[in-house]
């Protein structure tokens, strides 16, 4: 029987923590889908560009105060944890939560002031209130991550989910309650001198501040209970002293927070290339992308084209809420992957080492490629199930068509990026990141400045850069780690069963067309059929004995190393 020693805290096996994660984050996605969703009927697509406008700025400044650091603080302690200098795990969090503090307070402060600054230069003054009401947000996450990261690196990921959940909770119960109160009450802000769709925004945006603050709460809650009841006692270990800890987080945290800003970055060179270049084209040949979108746009907005750049960008943030569910899926399987490799890689373990970077690639393939095709080849059913027949559906379809299959390639950035930082070349990651923001920011300014492509341009950039990003990750893991994936195995099974539950999904939906089953359901029953195929597929391929046979291992070594260890 395996004795557990009452000092040390919680810990998952890498599998068990990613699929905590993953159960935890895709709770957080429906409880989003269930925020956004109805929101986007309640303020409409000019409401959502206030608030994905809001957002994309919150984005960058939020990844300021906390990119970087809740990874570098994960990676210090999982190593601590293998070394077991349990004093030292205690130390690192008196270390990073005032560094938190102190980087989350200038956040909050820049973002209030830059607010009327940033708003103006990109055109869109109707997304003050909601930068204003989410400036708080940038604190309390700071604080979160610092709390997250902690429990991360000693494998516990029960924190990181429960409190996601709470703050999705929050966000939907407070954020649309908000929304739907001053929307009826729209005089209040159109006395302001703000549209209503921006007071709504402003309202909804209040409900995540709260959120952020409950989720925060629970945190340090968490912490506290732990405290109490002894879980996290210091033993007499070796202890490095505040200063060399503090540096040793710099050092490792700057080049993940430099990667982490370039990726939030790509949401406000959306942001502020999409509107801008959108506008461009309704001064220099409209008539391309007006054709393009007949009956898609309501009169009013037709009547004061200045409002047409955000309306789409309001459309493009629609069908982007749709994309971030496939990267959401791995991002998991990346935190988690993080501690477990960097065990692994303390302890001169090559075998574990290689075959946890293996299921790493192999859980990413297996869940990104079926969900990113999936939302490519059944982007317009999905877009009528969603958010029903709305005016704007065929440019929300046509958006997510195309950011369907660049969020296969987003997906899998993020854990090879893990893989990266665990084997300590967390630089490397960065350099990659930011070369591939530097093509986006380029292809963004060229293809959505072509009128016959507009809006759709944002998707086709993030495609190509992403792709690039992935081709060069896999390359360079290779060279410093000598890691050699099985190709067949990790990609090519997956892209053949992928494909074959696309075509049945496309299928379904063409015979069901011809029935009597309401054309906003039609994408349920082709999920369905997509996702029997793809599990059949899998099956007979044997990708699925395989996996099951590893993990099965994976865990017996996990249960023997930890009572080796008295864990």
């Amino acid at each position: 029987m395996v004795r557990r020693n009452a000092s040390a805290p919680v810990q998952q096996s890498f599998f068990q923590g990613a699929m905590l994660l993953t159960g935890g984050l895709l709770l957080v996605k429906v409880i989003g889908a269930l925020f956004k969703i109805p929101l986007s009927a309640v303020i409409g697509e000019e409401g959502m560009g206030y608030f994905s406008t809001a957002y994309s700025f919150y984005n960058v400044l939020f990844s300021i105060a906390t990119a970087g650091f809740p990874v570098a603080v994960s990676r210090m302690v999982s190593e601590s944890d293998s070394l077991g200098r349990r004093a030292e795990v205690e130390r690192i969090r008196r270390v990073a939560v005032p560094l938190f503090f102190g980087t989350g307070l200038f956040g909050t402060v820049l973002m209030a002031v830059t607010a009327p600054v940033y708003t103006r230069l990109v055109g869109n003054p109707g997304a003050l209130p909601a930068m204003l009401a989410l400036s708080p947000s940038v604190l309390l996450c700071s604080v979160a991550a610092a709390y997250r990261g902690w429990h991360e690196g000693q494998r516990n990921m029960v924190p990181t989910a429960v409190s996601q959940v709470i703050e999705a909770l929050s966000k939907l119960l407070f954020g649309l309650a908000g929304a739907f109160f001053v929307m009826q009450s729209a005089w209040l802000f159109r006395g302001a001198g703000f549209p209503a769709g921006a007071g709504g925004a402003a309202a909804a945006i209040l409900g995540v501040t709260v959120g952020s603050a409950l989720s925060t709460l629970f945190l340090m809650l968490y912490r506290r209970r732990q405290r109490l009841s002894g879980i996290s006692r210091s033993q007499k270990t070796p202890v490095r002293s505040r200063r060399v800890l503090t540096g040793t987080l710099l050092r490792t945290a700057l080049p993940m927070a430099v990667g982490a800003v370039a990726m939030s970055l790509s949401g406000l060179i959306d942001a502020s290339f999409l509107q801008t270049r959108l506008s461009h084209i309704l001064h220099t040949d409209p008539g391309p992308m007006l054709s393009m979108y007949t009956g898609c746009i309501p009169a009013e907005n037709l009547m004061q084209p200045k409002t047409l750049p955000n309306y789409l960008f309001g459309c493009y943030n629609m069908a982007l809420t749709l994309f971030m569910l496939v990267p959401s899926l791995t991002q998991a399987i990346g935190i988690s992957a993080l501690p477990s490799v960097t065990h692994a890689f303390a302890r001169g373990d090559r075998t574990a080492w290689d075959r946890s970077m293996e299921t790493v690639l192999q859980l990413t393939c297996l869940a990104a490629l079926p969900a990113g095709m999936g939302l490519s080849a059944l982007a317009g059913p999905i877009v009528r199930l969603i958010y029903g027949s709305r005016i704007s559906g065929p440019i929300l379809a046509q958006c997510l068509a195309v950011m369907g299959i660049a969020s296969v390639f987003a997906a899998m950035n993020t854990p090879l990026g893990s893989l990266l930082q665990a084997a300590g070349h967390m630089e490397l990651s960065v350099i990659l990141t930011l070369a591939g923001l530097c093509v986006k920011v380029v292809l963004n300014y060229i293809l959505v400045g072509i009128p016959a492509i507009n809006i759709l341009g944002g998707g086709l950039s993030t495609a190509i850069s992403c792709l690039l990003v992935l081709l060069a990750q896999l390359i360079v893991l290779r060279k410093v780690t000598g890691f050699r994936p099985r190709f067949s195995a990790a990609f090519g099974k997956p892209v053949l069963a992928a494909g074959l539950s696309c075509l049945a999904a496309v299928s379904t939906v063409r015979i069901l067309e011809k029935t009597a089953v309401p054309e906003r359901f039609l994408a349920l029953p082709a999920i369905g059929a997509a996702v029997l195929v793809y599990g059949a597929a899998l099956w007979g391929f044997g990708s699925l004995q395989e996996l099951q046979n590893y993990l099965e291992k994976n865990i017996k070594r996990t249960e023997k190393y930890l009572k080796n260890a008295g864990g």
